[in-house]
């Protein structure tokens, strides 16, 4: 069975952090690129970070840059967010995704483009 599975969200205090996994089974991640999206309540879903097939680049939404990190290990077969700094407009359900490329170095960041997606773990950002 081919899936994406997240784990790590849970609730959190403004300021702190938490790292969000996604596991993927079934198929190789080193085919994909990789991708992180998140919606809040009332609103549409959104781009947070998305990583090339290689590593080697990335993008951010400009509301993360500078406190989201997001990496892979294709050994693992998993992809990580790393979230700093966290606000309570991050709360939201966080989302893995990931889409096969022939590209190495691209970085796809769509939503509708991609291939496979997880169910989602919640992060809540509150005192």
């Amino acid at each position: 069975q081919l899936q994406l599975v997240e784990s790590g969200g849970g609730l959190v205090q403004p300021g702190g952090s938490l790292r969000l996994s996604c596991a993927a089974s079934g198929f190789t991640l080193d085919d994909y690129a990789i991708g992180w999206f998140r919606q809040a309540p009332g609103k549409e879903r959104e781009g947070v970070s998305c990583i090339s097939r290689s590593g080697g680049s990335t993008d951010y939404a400009d509301s993360v840059k500078g406190r989201f990190t997001t990496s892979r290990d294709n050994a693992k077969n998993t992809m990580y967010l790393q979230m700093n700094s966290l606000k309570p407009e991050d709360t939201a359900v966080y989302y893995c995704a990931a889409q096969f490329t022939l590209t190495a170095h691209q970085v796809m960041c769509v939503s509708g483009g991609m291939d496979y997606w997880g169910k989602g773990t919640l992060v809540t950002v509150s005192l």
